[in-house]
This record gives structure tokens, sequence and C-alpha cells, in this order.
């Protein structure tokens, strides 16, 4: 009896894994290939629950997003790209738990769309494994928007990762292997980041676009220039070039230093 019991779940297990991948499966087949996406993951500043500098109580709340540092703040995501010519905002979605929010912008000229999410400060760690594994591949799912479905995660084209960087705090058991033979394009703007995120990355098949080698501020106009370069078509050295022109104007540093800081390639 307790056999056939076992092998009734057994069945009932493997029919439902099967239910699922086919219902992925349809999801891909549903994609707007025509239209081209960018995920961001911004991982919201936060004073009590990230190994940060302290910054003031408003900017470093991770769980306000208009306050932000990195989101409602002057040159955070959400206000830096709301103020953008190149980019129109078509829904906010506000959430609650891990995530606190989600953006849809649509290029105002090309057949580019920007899906910015906002994760709650307490939750860097989720936040980074979902870049993480979108990166290789491996956590991909689909956007109704503008009438399309538009691939996230994995699916996009281009994965952003802007943020305190976490992995300077906690260690990932997880292993991040490319598991779909796509090259995914990274920006991961985060203090060392190429230090601390490159062994994660290693079997993730990626090409990182931007990242960094020292303490940097991860504010929107680096990405957001970066991003112009990607939608241009430019080379990983012409992207890399904006990103530091924008670091350096805002910084009020040298190119030189800028580009001390940003680097392409491994």
């Amino acid at each position: 009896m307790i056999k056939n019991i076992t092998r009734i779940i057994v069945i009932c297990l493997f029919l439902f894994s099967c239910e699922n991948k086919k219902a992925d499966i349809n999801k891909q087949e549903l994609i707007d290939h025509d239209a081209k996406t960018i995920h961001i993951f911004t991982a919201l500043c936060d004073n009590r629950y990230q190994g940060i500098t302290r910054v003031s109580a408003a900017l470093g709340n991770g769980q306000n997003l208009n306050t932000n540092l990195y989101w409602g703040a002057l040159y955070g995501v959400r206000s830096y790209f709301k103020k953008s010519d190149e980019w129109e905002l078509l829904s906010a979605q506000k959430t609650k738990g891990v995530m606190l929010e989600r953006l849809v912008f649509k290029h105002t000229e090309k057949n580019y769309y920007l899906i910015a999410d906002a994760y709650n400060g307490k939750y860097i760690k989720q936040c980074t494994i979902d870049f993480l594994n979108s990166s290789c591949g491996n956590q991909k799912d689909v956007l109704q928007a503008d009438g399309k479905t538009l691939g996230i995660g994995g699916n996009a084209s281009l994965l952003a990762y802007v943020g305190h960087d976490g992995l300077m705090d906690f260690q990932l058991s997880e292993t991040f292997i490319n598991t779909d033979n796509v090259r995914h394009d990274v920006i991961i703007l985060a203090c060392y980041s190429k230090r601390y995120f490159s062994p994660h990355l290693e079997k993730a098949n990626v090409n990182p676009l931007i990242w960094t080698t020292n303490l940097m501020a991860p504010e929107a106009y680096t990405l957001h220039d970066a991003i112009t370069g990607y939608i241009n078509g430019e080379t990983n050295e012409d992207i890399r070039e904006r990103g530091a022109s924008a670091y350096a104007k805002y910084q009020k540093c040298s190119i030189k230093a800028a580009k001390g800081l940003l680097v392409t390639d491994w």
C-alpha cells in the first residue's frame, strides 16, 4: 500500500514538472523577439540591513522608494530614467515584500523596453541571486506591456545590477552555470563588482560590458549613458567610454580615474 502511494506521488510530481516545463516553453514562444528588453535589478540602499557606509536616514531607508539613494533620489534609477528624453514610462507597479516596485519604460526611438525592479534593501541577497540566475539563463519570465509579450530575466538581452555589493557581506551557496547557450550582456554597478561577481559568473557565459575595480557610487547616470551606447550597437569599449564620461562628469573626477574604475570584459 505504501509503495503504491509513493509511486503515485512520484508520478504526480513528474507530471507536474512536465506541465511546468511545457508552460515555460509556451511562454518562450509568445515572446515578441522584435522588441528587445533590458532588465535592471536594483537593491535599494539600506543602512540597517547592508554593510554600507551610512548615509542619511532618508537615502538609506531600504523600504522607502521615494527617498532611496538608488531609486527615488535625484540620481536614482526611477528619478533619472523618468526625466530622460530617451525613455517613456509606460507603467509603475508597486508590490510588497521582496520587490517593492517594477517600472516599464519604452525607448522613444527604438524598439527597446527597459524593466527596472526595486528590491527591498533587506532582501539584497535575493536581488543578487535573481540577477545571477538571470545572467546565466536559469531564471526566465515574460511580461505583458504595450500590447507585447516581453522577455525578462534570462530572456532579456541586457541585464544590470545596481546597488551595494552584497557579496562583500554574505556568501552564496548556489552555482550559476549557463543553461541556455546564450551569452548574456551584463552591467554590474557596485563596489569592486569585478572581484566579487566574477567567481559566480565564470560559468555563466556572460559578456561584462561594465563592472568595477574599486569603490563607486552606483547612481543611474552611468547606467543610463552606457545603455544609450548599447542600444546604438556600440562596442564594449565605446559603452565603457560613455559610462566613464558620465561618471567623471557627475562625480567630478578625471576621465582617467573613471576609466580605471569602470572596466569592460574579463
